[in-house]
């Protein structure tokens, strides 16, 4: 990542989307790039970096980010999309943050491993659905949405997520980057 500490190791290549994409293959690289994004955000640090919250009052961390964009990964490609019975990994109806609420006992290996493997439940349901497929599930609100919609709203929530990455790596040991 440009501007990274010289600690910092960027072994998660993230492509810059093709300027000349179809609708779809632009869809897909820009959910890449920011799936990738944080994923850069997030190495070089250890376990305890990975659960800090350091920027208060705000609880969010990295770890957490990663486990949210988890849950969200599964929401909407695997509930929503496929209609699966997909049930939360790290939220509960006692805590609906579950997935930022991280203890001393999570760990990087299994939020990594977790989130990538929504990753590729994703890619997997969304391939051989065009962009106008609806959805044979439905979100909590009770609607429906096309694939674009939740392509769209995925390249949204991750770049809003970046966005807070970025703050809480700063302040966890000065690093920048896009």
């Amino acid at each position: 990542m440009r501007g990274m500490t010289a600690e910092q190791t960027d072994t998660t290549p993230r492509i810059d989307p093709d300027t000349r994409s179809g609708e779809r293959v632009a869809l897909e690289e820009w959910l890449d790039f920011h799936r990738a994004t944080l994923a850069q955000k997030c190495e070089g640090l250890d376990d305890v970096q990975l659960r800090t919250a350091s920027a208060p009052p705000s609880d969010l961390n990295l770890m957490g980010l990663v486990r949210h964009m988890a849950e969200v990964e599964r929401g909407w490609f695997r509930r929503v999309l496929a209609g699966e019975e997909a049930d939360w990994i790290y939220s509960t109806k006692e805590d609906h943050d579950g997935d930022i609420h991280v203890g001393e006992t999570d760990t990087w290996e299994e939020a990594y491993a977790t989130w990538q493997g929504e990753i590729a439940r994703a890619r997997a349901n969304a391939a051989g659905r065009g962009l106008d497929d609806v959805g044979v599930g439905k979100h909590r609100s009770g609607e429906t949405f096309n694939l674009r919609w939740i392509y769209l709203h995925m390249i949204e929530e991750y770049a809003r997520h970046n966005g807070h990455a970025d703050l809480i790596r700063e302040r966890i040991d000065g690093a920048t980057g896009d």
